[in-house]
């Protein structure tokens, strides 16, 4: 497969497919827009993690049962993100995007008004095919917009709508819960999605496709040496991120000995850190991306290690715990972009390969992480992170250089 969209999309919407010394206003509206509908679908996403228990008493269910509104979402956005790509064919890449925000919209509203769990089941599918089809074309719309040299710095403004999403998500909604009632909170995300779709209607432009693709081409994509590594990469390093990371707050409590206001604050240093990680990545990823692959690897391994060694002091904990955040504020930018440097002539395959790629490493860190923590204790998860980000260090010195 041959994606000539890069160049066709240079005399479409008035950009270079260079670096731009200079981004234009409507160049910025563009890409905020794109942030501004990450926030939107990951809000929704982590959004049950504040309001489990209510959502489980008033549709009659346990907390277990409630909390695989999670899985529903991750499930199906793994599946559809091998096919969304194939079934939008043709069609002009903003009126996907705009659709797409649409059934988000559609989805949370049916959540809010679910009357039985298989409702809600219902929605946050719609939700999981919203948010697989938006990352799987995140890559090469940010690329059409600012140009393929500086998609890292494009991906750090879209990803940062997932750290402020991922800090403010599960705490606001367990405010606006407590409130006016999970279904409120759950109907905002509607909103968000909304104010989204707005945007992305004002700003972006027309977006045409040069050519569809099929499944096969996904797949002959992954004989590529570079996109298998660059999968190997988000697996690796994801793997790991996500099996440690759920269990920092269990390690907090059990090695550090730290109280509920004390770790309450070092999750919120890791997610400010996460924000700063992002804008660093992405002028790392577009500077020298196998230096930014090392460099993420380096200080995730670094910072779930020394946790295990050195984390039952608590400012040393504090230290590391942000320094783990700064590390996952950088994956989300360098990990994509280091996949798309491997397929630049098809940077919608890539991104269907990119969302499936997250999403089993969600999965495998989730199922690791718990085997892990239940038989060997609370640092156990850690060191199994610190293993994984430190393969993905050898992964960046295999990196063929362009």
């Amino acid at each position: 497969m041959t994606d000539t969209t890069s160049q066709l999309d240079s005399a479409a919407i008035g950009l270079d497919s260079t670096v731009p010394s200079t981004w234009s206003p409507t160049t910025w509206f563009a890409v905020i827009s794109m942030a501004a509908t990450s926030f939107a679908l990951v809000s929704a996403e982590f959004l049950p993690a504040g309001l489990l228990t209510p959502m489980a008493r008033d549709l009659g269910v346990s907390e277990g049962t409630a909390g695989q509104v999670v899985t529903a979402t991750a499930s199906v956005g793994a599946v559809t993100a091998l096919l969304s790509n194939v079934l939008i064919g043709k069609l002009n890449r903003k009126t996907v995007l705009v659709g797409l925000s649409a059934l988000a919209i559609g989805s949370n509203l049916l959540a809010a008004l679910a009357t039985d769990f298989w409702l809600l089941l219902l929605g946050r599918a719609g939700l999981g095919v919203a948010l697989s089809g938006f990352w799987a074309l995140s890559v090469a719309v940010v690329a059409r917009l600012v140009g393929t040299n500086a998609t890292g710095r494009g991906m750090a403004i879209v990803t940062l709508g997932v750290s402020l999403a991922t800090i403010a998500a599960p705490s606001m909604g367990a405010l606006i819960s407590d409130w006016l009632g999970w279904r409120a909170a759950t109907a905002l995300t509607a909103g968000l999605a909304a104010i989204a779709m707005l945007l992305q209607i004002l700003s972006l432009p027309t977006l045409p496709a040069s050519t569809s693709n099929s499944l096969s081409d996904v797949f002959r994509l992954t004989k590529r040496r570079t996109v298998q590594l660059g999968m190997l990469a988000i697996l690796l390093l994801m793997t790991g991120h996500f099996a440690g990371s759920v269990y920092v707050r269990p390690f907090l409590e059990q090695v550090t000995l730290l109280g509920t206001g004390p770790i309450a604050l070092a999750l919120l240093g890791f997610g400010i850190a996460s924000v700063i990680g992002n804008i660093a990545g992405g002028r790392l990823a577009d500077a020298n991306i196998h230096m930014a692959l090392a460099v993420t690897g380096i200080l995730m391994a670094f910072s779930a290690l020394a946790l295990v060694l050195w984390g039952a002091q608590s400012g040393i904990a504090f230290a590391l715990v942000t320094l783990w955040g700064f590390a996952f504020g950088m994956a989300p930018v360098v990990l994509p972009t280091n996949l798309s440097r491997g397929a630049a002539d098809a940077l919608e395959a890539a991104g269907s390969l990119m969302v499936v790629s997250f999403q089993v490493a969600i999965s495998i860190g989730a199922l690791f992480g718990g085997y892990v923590v239940d038989h060997f204790g609370a640092s156990a998860p850690l060191t199994f992170t610190a293993v994984l980000a430190a393969s993905t260090i050898v992964l960046a010195l295999l990196q063929p250089r362009s």
